[in-house]
């Protein structure tokens, strides 16, 4: 049954550097938009659902642009509002071999989303509007405004009793010196009002300062992520284990606790194409699992999928519909489609 979704998260213009070259060595740049929020109400949306953006973009050509690019995803733009100058921008340097991608931000702090003022949204029309909210530590690291938009729209979803889900997303580059101690109560709080969380035991061990004295991944995985749930009262958590391969290909396996109980997906090798934004993808099979009542095994294994066929195309945007995962889930992938 089809659900009525938000993301609430900024629109990034992503500016690539074509093929393997740096950006000291290459002349020209492809852009596009992106976000985790844009990413997830797309994927979303190609699923079936409503798929809507709560964000602002700035009032000029470059917000025109923006919108038009999310009007081609199938997002809604019934919660976007327009307003300020600046547009967050990220260049991509594909990596190649050893050399890692990287990614360098311009800009970002004085976008229109991250200066939107204290009563910029209106979080009861928008809790009254949608079945479910999406949001992501990414946002959670940009200002005290931001973080308060989201808290304050977090509880109005909640109090009309729609989902909220939270990635938490921690990125250390955003959070500065300390960033663990900074970020630890505002994740708290957010998980406090979270029904879906997407976290590993990483997060469990550096953000909120747990302890294990288990030294293997999973282990730590299975003692702690029962105890988040436990703690703060989630109803489900997921996540990914990866391991990155000389060769340029990567496994992923995807992890599923609810109910007292985890499932794993089968560990998948794939080679990869362009790898930003395929952790959205697995986010937003989990999100479509969850809300189409698939049984856990099927929701990590979809989400699974879509993560991994994520890997396979170019932008950070997931573009593969649910019949598509759902043959990819089969195995029987590769060959032409006729």
């Amino acid at each position: 049954m089809s659900k009525r979704i938000a993301a609430f998260g900024e629109v990034m213009m992503r500016l690539q550097v074509p093929g393997y070259d740096l950006l000291s060595q290459g002349n020209t740049l492809q852009y596009t938009f992106s976000g985790t929020g844009v990413n997830i109400a797309s994927a979303l949306a190609r699923f079936g659902h409503t798929g809507s953006l709560v964000s602002r973009l700035p009032d000029n050509p470059l917000g025109d642009a923006a919108a038009a690019y999310l009007r081609k995803l199938g997002i809604s733009s019934t919660f976007i509002l327009r307003g300020g100058s600046y547009i967050g921008m990220y260049f991509l340097e594909n990596g190649f071999g050893v050399r890692p991608s990287r990614v360098t931000y311009s800009n970002r702090l004085e976008s229109s989303f991250n200066t939107a003022p204290a009563d910029a949204y209106q979080y009861e029309d928008i809790a009254r509007g949608i079945d479910a909210i999406h949001f992501c530590g990414i946002s959670l690291a940009m200002n005290d405004g931001v973080r308060q938009h989201m808290k304050a729209l977090a509880r109005a979803v909640k109090q009309r009793g729609g989902l909220v889900i939270f990635d938490c997303n921690y990125r250390p580059s955003l959070w500065g010196e300390g960033g663990y101690s900074r970020a630890k109560p505002h994740y708290e709080e957010m998980l406090q009002l979270a029904d879906i969380v997407m976290m590993n035991e990483k997060d469990a061990l550096y953000t909120l300062g747990m302890n294990t004295e288990k030294k293997e991944r999973e282990e730590q995985l299975k003692e702690l992520i029962p105890a988040v749930a436990k703690q703060y009262q989630i109803r489900v958590i997921a996540g990914t284990h990866r391991w990155i391969h000389n060769d340029n290909s990567h496994s992923l396996r995807g992890f599923l606790f609810k109910d007292q109980g985890f499932c794993f997906s089968d560990v998948l090798t794939f080679s990869v194409y362009d790898r930003i934004g395929a952790g959205d993808a697995f986010t937003s099979g989990i999100i479509h699992g969850e809300l189409e009542s698939f049984p856990p095994e099927k929701t990590v294994a979809f989400a699974a999928a879509a993560g991994m066929l994520a890997h396979t195309v170019s932008g950070d945007t997931p573009m593969a519909a649910e019949e598509e995962i759902l043959r990819a889930m089969t195995k029987s992938v590769g060959d032409i489609e006729r």
